[in-house]
């Protein structure tokens, strides 16, 4: 099914409605400038794209919609740790319920944030309370803003990402600069390697860059476009592509899907970021096109 075509549950202003697909309700986003779907599930934007230009954000043809998994592309959030640094994997920030918390809009575009808090479940996960509100600001450009606050009367550490799945024509013709030149490579076990001015690809990949500059640009060869990546909070910047055997082996993955997609995500990695009680931290990332 179209996920942009689905019947409209609730409208809730001139731009933006509530619809629901197989049980998860989506804000979709119709606006002059951009269309865009948000998960409740997950706090997941599954698409944006603005007007007269090609999809933004990659989107899995055999992605899972089930509330108790994460949803294959878009942007996951990674929260209140990144990879295995915990149980699940990513944190359960990407599999938990948000919330709607406000929604603006004007000729600019439109502005949806969500909230999350701690509840019963996620304190059987991680002990603490706090406050998420993940605001995306849509318009010719698209920014993600995760702001977490400590909410508990003790200190806490977490790390995290916003793992942004970028659509491409042909990721044997992608090239990506502003990365920076070293990397830790987990396809060898977190390796500290260095690595030229320009990543190509040929096979998996999988690296932390731990010194990226606020600007990454993907260069989309065949869809003759740059696209923009200019991350904010983040101490690292994790590129990823599966290439083909994982991708085979990933039940929401297609085979050959790996050819349209690269990740590269605003990440907290190492050191993970401490906050005190009352103390709040944001990770964003902005998305254009050029």
């Amino acid at each position: 099914m179209n996920l942009r075509q689905l019947s409209t549950v609730n409208a809730l202003s001139d731009h933006v409605t509530v619809c629901e697909y197989q049980g998860i309700n989506i804000i979709r986003v119709i606006h002059p400038l951009a269309e865009a779907g948000i998960s409740l599930h997950g706090g997941h934007l599954i698409w944006f794209k603005p007007t007269d230009e090609k999809d933004l954000i990659w989107l899995s043809e055999n992605a899972i919609f089930d509330p108790a998994k994460a949803i294959r592309g878009g942007i996951p959030v990674c929260w209140p740790w990144f990879g295995q640094a915990g149980t699940p994997s990513h944190g359960f920030a990407r599999t938990s319920q948000w919330t709607l918390l406000e929604h603006r809009e004007n000729e600019h575009g439109v502005i949806v944030s969500l909230q999350l808090e701690d509840n019963d479940d996620t304190r059987a996960i991680w002990p603490y309370k706090f406050n998420n509100v993940l605001t995306f600001e849509i318009g010719r450009e698209l920014k993600v803003s995760l702001t977490s606050t400590n909410t508990d009367s003790q200190p806490w550490s977490y790390s995290g990402a916003l793992h942004t799945y970028f659509d491409i024509a042909d990721i044997n013709n992608v090239e990506i600069t502003g990365m920076g030149p070293s990397f830790l490579d987990s396809t060898q076990q977190g390796k500290a390697c260095n690595g030229d001015d320009v990543l190509t690809f040929s096979g998996e990949t999988d690296r932390v860059y731990n010194q990226p500059e606020a600007t990454i640009t993907i260069n989309d060869k065949n869809n003759q476009r740059n696209i923009l990546v200019t991350n904010e909070g983040n101490n690292a910047a994790v590129i990823w592509n599966p290439w083909q055997e994982l991708s085979i082996n990933m039940a929401d993955m297609a085979d050959n899907s790996f050819e349209t997609m690269v990740c590269v995500e605003s990440t907290i990695h190492t050191p993970s970021i401490e906050l005190a009680p009352g103390q709040s931290h944001t990770l964003a990332t902005t998305v254009a096109t050029k």
